[in-house]
C-alpha cells in the first residue's frame, strides 16, 4: 500500500513539473536585429549560425527560401521550419532555434552615457540606467518613460525603476527642475 501511495505521489509531482515547464515556454517575439542559430539534428548542411534578422524581420533558409520570422516566438519558428522541411526534404526533422543576441535597447536623457546597450534577459530600468553610467546630477528619478518596440503607436509610458525592459525599447530619463 505504501508503495502504491508513493507511486501516485511521484506521478502527481511529475505531471505538475511537466505542466509548469510547459507554462515557462518563451513568449519573447523575434524582431529585426535579433541574431539566431538554427540546427537540424543530423543535418549539418541545414545548420545556420548567428543569422541576424533583416530590417524586414526575415531570414533566408535553405530549401525554404526567405522566411518572415518577425513576431514569432522561438517555438513557433521551430514549428514553421519543421513543417517546411517535413516530407519535402526530411521524414522527421528535429529543429532547434536559439537566440544568440537580442536586439539592443536604448537609453536617452539625463544619464552619463546615453546610447544603445545589449539586452540581457531580466533587464530592468534600474539595470539599464546603471549600464548607462547612472543618473546625471539633475536627473529626475520620477520622470522616466519608455517607448516599447512592439507598440505600433510608439506611445511614451511612465515607468518606475523596477519596470522590466525589453529588446528594442527606448528609455528616457527626464531632467528635474528642483
Amino acid at each position: 500500500m505504501r508503495r502504491l501511495v508513493r507511486f501516485f505521489v511521484l506521478l502527481f509531482f511529475s505531471i505538475c513539473g511537466a505542466f509548469s515547464a510547459a507554462q515557462e515556454l518563451s513568449t519573447y517575439k523575434l524582431g529585426s536585429g535579433d541574431t539566431i542559430s538554427i540546427r537540424v539534428l543530423g543535418e549539418e548542411d541545414l545548420r545556420r549560425e548567428k543569422v541576424r534578422l533583416s530590417d524586414a524581420g526575415t531570414i533566408s533558409y535553405p530549401v525554404l527560401g526567405e522566411l518572415k520570422v518577425k513576431g514569432l516566438t522561438v517555438g513557433a519558428l521551430e514549428e514553421q521550419i519543421t513543417r517546411g522541411l517535413k516530407g519535402r526534404y526530411l521524414l522527421n526533422p528535429q529543429v532547434t532555434v536559439s537566440i544568440d543576441e537580442y536586439r539592443p535597447f536604448f537609453v536617452n536623457g539625463m544619464v552619463e552615457k546615453p546610447g544603445s546597450y545589449p539586452f540581457a534577459p531580466g533587464m530592468t530600468v534600474r539595470k539599464a540606467i546603471s549600464l548607462a553610467g547612472g543618473f546625471k546630477e539633475r536627473a529626475s528619478r520620477d520622470k522616466i518613460h519608455v517607448i516599447r518596440d512592439d507598440d505600433t503607436k510608439q506611445a511614451s509610458r511612465r515607468v518606475d525603476l523596477n519596470a522590466p525592459l525589453l529588446p528594442g525599447d527606448i528609455l528616457t530619463v527626464e531632467e528635474s527642475f528642483f
